[in-house]
């Protein structure tokens, strides 16, 4: 690293082995120093440009991505990069996946699959190719996935596939081309015998007008569902054994409205479908009807009918003769009603599915004839009340209702449904409960009242229902609960009385209620004042509370004489969010008080502008915590003592100046920590090191400083991988000025890595390096030196006994190129003018303006007693620097005096130099300065410099340096 006297082409006074000796240890001392920079930090972190990771899913969805993202971890298992503008993908894009199992490709704009390009990915199990602009699938299109089991490639505009697009696709079970432009099904004929495992084949809403057996394949194959639905059907044929394992078959909906032919060879041939769905299929006659119907006969179970305009009547009878159909679904079917004889074919029916049908009246007796029933849904009808017909189906279970017209309830509407257990009545009109309406129902267990008018409850749930588990009467227009209005219900484990306009909540109103584990409360109108009946104190089972949206709202912080939870000893899950209350709000310090299992507390968004030290002394197993969209300004690292178990943490719009209260709160068990939208700008070392298990770290929407407070956070982000910094690559600069809006990741760290500890170490191994090649320098090279110094005194003698010539107007002209004026004006001006005190001659600040350029030059170079060439590459490409350096060499040549200094910028090979033949002659035999090799000792290279200019012709010129220097405080000894 030495910076005397260097030569190109000439041996030097020092002998190259001495040169190696002395670089040697200043290369271990670098090499020791970049493995310092790569083990920077002892915590790790990572960021994903495009993506989020959820442990080993990752999710880029809706990213606008062009390409697949290059930064994704090789350990995932999971990939979704749908909803965004991908259009071609290729092998490079997937050559690192051992483990992945499920890509997710679906809503991109993928036109073209290069060659191979799933090969790698040895254990996908599931691929999605839906929503895509596909034309075609190549022959090995899907090359390389033997563990696949799943494909889907529908919603393209595939109308050619390839016979060996799915050569190695083995144990694939499911292929989905629906929605493509598929004309016949032979085009699988070859594709479909390299997948023996094929159990479901959706080839749905493609342009197929004739299915036949035959052009699938003349031999059995393991389908189990096929669905060839909204297709121009005309012809439907059987004659092979293609479909022997066939248990579901969709063939409805045809996008053509003419009669299908329908041929099957032998009953035998599909003589395992029990699973049938011809909906909206049209046939010539009732004869027809019955062929298809037989070749069923045996095996069918769930039948679906929908959509059907014409003989219904009689396809409901023709199919309820099947002696195995249990499931008969009739939906969205104009001009239906029901009639007292309609189902009395269907006696071994359990399930009827009657859906968007607008039935406005049925029968009495109509299910007379069901006597196995066990489900029966009306929904999305025009009824006006609750049928006659549905009382006294004693084997029923489920009854739906919803979304009719039914205004009100009587005693008599439920009576005889004894095994009731799941009642679906919400989205009627229904203002009142009958007290009487549910009294026979003791063995329902789901009862659905929400989206209805109700205003009161009455008694309707005081001697009723025993055995209700849930119920919800969310969205009506309650505005009390009164005492004991539930206390039939004691077995009740969930309540929904979200979305009414409760103001009230009367003591006693959950008495009885014991075995309650969730209550909704959200979305009224409560306030404070409802807790000081103690409404809950009844709810000894609870686990889980919500309620969020209400009005409750705390002036101070004064502990409350009667804890409003004191007796949920069990519950889990407290949401307390979004309080609609004008002014700050504060919590009562024992607010908590008995929640001694609580693990998740939601408090966001209520205006809360303080918490005390020891809120949480109550919790002492909280694992979540959300206190977002609050005014707290800066917390206090004893707020956390209590929670030790925290797991994660949601500081987001909080205020936050500093996240330095994490140093000091102990939270060594916290894995997910948010904190968006805050005011931070520094995040430092300590605060990731108090966090040792962090998992993720949200802290978008900061405005950071970009500077080296930040250094140690960036190398963090970069480098390590244990905590995923969610949206690090959009992080932006807010300070200082110059950069603003800049990306945090750019900011150049390296000058900021500072440890005194390793410099210590640097400087006294240095010490022990230089003692030791001074020691070998003496031992080995005494006589070279010896000869040195004298040559140098020579060279001193000849120098002061010159020809004495006029003085000069400056010390040195400086030559150099524009984009090197930094150095310059830093460096080479402050050194030489300000500490030495030459006068230098500088062509920005010297040059008299409308002069011309080349005299300008002229004039500086022969009025200035030296030369100064700050060579650089760029300088050696400049056409002006160049003339510069040209006068400088012809004064040199013509006067044979030494007025010309080289100082080398950067190393320069000579072999570089041989397009600039004038400077490669100059430096064969003359010396130059390398500030390049100056770094570990910038004085040497100044001291050299300083002796260069000082090279005079007179005495007087010498007497004259000397002076200056004293002047400016410089010892200067004549004989250096």
């Amino acid at each position: 690293m030495g910076l005397g006297v260097q030569h190109y082409g000439h041996s030097t006074i020092v002998l190259p082995s001495l040169f190696i000796l002395i670089l040697t240890p200043f290369v271990i001392l670098l090499l020791v120093y970049l493995l310092f920079l790569s083990n920077f930090g002892l915590v790790r972190g990572f960021s994903l440009r495009s993506c989020y990771l959820f442990e080993y899913s990752v999710d880029c969805t809706q990213n606008q991505l062009t390409q697949v993202p290059t930064d994704i971890p090789p350990s995932v298992t999971s990939i979704n990069l749908s909803n965004n503008n991908i259009s071609m993908i290729q092998l490079l894009n997937f050559t690192h996946f051992p483990n992945l199992t499920k890509l997710d490709l679906n809503q991109n704009s993928i036109s073209n699959i290069g060659k191979r390009t799933f090969s790698q990915l040895i254990s996908l199990k599931w691929l999605i190719l839906s929503n895509n602009t596909l034309l075609k699938l190549e022959d090995n299109v899907f090359d390389g996935l033997p563990k696949l089991t799943e494909l889907r490639v529908n919603f393209n505009q595939i109308d050619w596939v390839a016979p060996n697009a799915f050569r190695s696709l083995n144990s694939l079970t499911l292929l989905d081309l629906s929605n493509n432009r598929l004309c016949t099904i032979a085009q699988l004929r070859l594709a479909i015998r390299h997948m023996p495992q094929l159990r479901k084949l959706m080839i749905r809403n493609n342009g197929i007008t004739t299915l036949r057996s035959q052009d699938l394949t003349n031999t059995s194959t393991s389908l189990y569902a096929l669905d060839v639905a909204e297709n121009p059907l005309i012809k439907f044929e059987v004659t092979t054994a293609a479909f022997s394992n066939l248990k579901r078959l969709i063939i409805g909906y045809r996008t053509v409205k003419s009669n299908l032919s329908w041929t099957v060879q032998n009953n035998t041939l599909m003589g395992r479908v029990d699973s049938l769905d011809i909906s909206g299929v049209e046939l010539a006659s009732i004869d027809e009807w019955r062929k298809l119907f037989t070749t069923f006969h045996s095996s069918l179970v769930i039948l679906q009918i929908n959509s059907m305009q014409s003989r219904l009547s009689a396809l409901i009878n023709i199919s309820c003769s099947m002696p195995k159909l249990t499931s008969l679904q009739i939906r969205k079917t104009k001009h239906f009603s029901i009639k007292s004889n309609i189902f009395q074919m269907c006696k071994n029916v359990r399930k009827i599915q009657l859906e968007e049908n607008n039935i406005k009246q049925i029968e009495n007796g109509s299910f007379a004839f069901l006597h196995y029933l066990k489900e029966v849904s009306l929904s999305n009808n025009r009824l006006p009340s609750v049928p006659v017909a549905t009382r006294n189906l004693h084997r029923l279970q489920n009854l739906m209702l919803s979304f009719n017209q039914i205004t009100k309830l009587g005693c008599q509407d439920f009576s005889g449904l004894t095994n009731l257990k799941e009642l679906d009545l919400h989205g009627n009109h229904i203002a009142a409960l009958s007290n009487c309406s549910f009294v026979a129902l003791l063995h329902l267990e789901v009862l659905k009242l929400q989206e209805n008018s109700i205003s009161e409850l009455g008694t309707a749930f005081q001697n009723s229902l025993p055995n209700l588990k849930v119920l919800y009467i969310n969205v009506n227009k309650l505005t009390v609960i009164p005492k004991n209005a539930f206390t039939g219900l004691r077995s009740l484990i969930k309540l929904s009385l979200a979305t009414n306009q409760i103001k009230t909540l009367e003591e006693g109103c959950f008495s009885g209620l014991t075995s309650l584990i969730e209550l909704q409360l959200h979305e009224n109108s409560l306030k404070k004042e409802v807790f000081y009946n103690a409404p809950f104190k009844y709810l000894i089972n609870l686990r889980k509370l919500n309620m969020q949206k209400n009005h409750i709202k705390y002036g101070d912080s004064s502990a409350l004489k009667e804890p409003p939870f004191i007796n949920l000893s069990r519950l889990e899950t407290l949401i307390f969010s979004v309080q609609h209350s004008t002014g700050r709000a504060f919590f009562p310090s024992n607010f908590l008080q008995g929640l001694t299992n609580l693990l998740d507390f939601y408090c966001n968004n209520i205006q809360l502008l303080n918490l005390t030290d020891d809120f949480y002394t109550h919790t002492p197993h909280l694992i979540s915590l959300d206190f977002g969209a609050n005014d707290l300004g800066d917390l206090s690292p004893n707020l956390f003592t209590p929670i030790p178990n925290l797991t994660q943490l949601r500081v987001t719009s909080t205020n936050l100046h500093s996240l330095d209260f994490l140093i000091n709160a102990n939270l060594t068990n916290l894995k997910i920590l948010l904190a968006r939208k805050n005011r931070f700008s520094v995040i430092s070392e300590d605060i990731i090191k108090s966090l040792p298990n962090l998992t993720s770290f949200d802290v978008k929407g900061n405005s950071f400083t970009c500077d080296c407070d930040n250094s140690w956070f960036v190398q963090w982000i970069v480098n390590n991988k244990q905590t995923q910094v969610a949206g690090a690559q959009k992080f932006t600069c807010n300070y200082p000025l110059e950069s603003k809006g800049s990306r945090l990741l750019d900011f150049n760290v390296q000058s900021c890595l500072v440890d005194v500890g390793f410099f210590f170490f640097i400087s006294s191994s240095s010490l022990i390096i230089v003692s030791l090649v001074a020691s070998f320098t003496y031992h080995f090279s005494r006589f070279q030196l010896t000869y040195a110094y004298y040559i140098f005194l020579a060279w001193m003698f000849d120098s002061k006994n010159r020809q004495k010539r006029a003085a000069c107007q400056y010390d040195a002209f400086v030559s150099y190129n524009a984009k090197d004026e930094a150095w310059v004006y830093r460096e080479l001006v402050p050194h030489l003018e300000q500490e030495q005190g030459w006068k230098l001659c500088l062509h920005h600040r010297d040059f008299l303006p409308g002069k011309l350029i080349v005299e300008n030059i002229t004039d500086a170079i022969y009025g200035s007693r030296k030369t100064i060439c700050v060579i650089s590459r760029r300088y050696l490409q400049s056409e002006w620097c160049s003339k510069e350096m040209q006068l400088a060499s012809f004064r040199l040549f013509d006067e044979r005096e030494d007025v010309l200094i080289l100082v080398f910028l950067e190393d320069i090979p000579a072999s570089h130099l041989s397009p600039y033949y004038r400077m490669k002659r100059l430096l064969k035999g003359r010396s130059y300065l390398s500030w390049a090799r100056a770094a570990d000792n910038p004085q040497l290279f100044w001291e050299k410099l300083r002796q260069a200019l000082r090279s005079t012709n007179t005495a007087e010129e010498d007497r004259l340096r000397l002076t200056v220097n004293q002047m400016h405080g410089d010892s200067v000894n004549l004989n250096d």
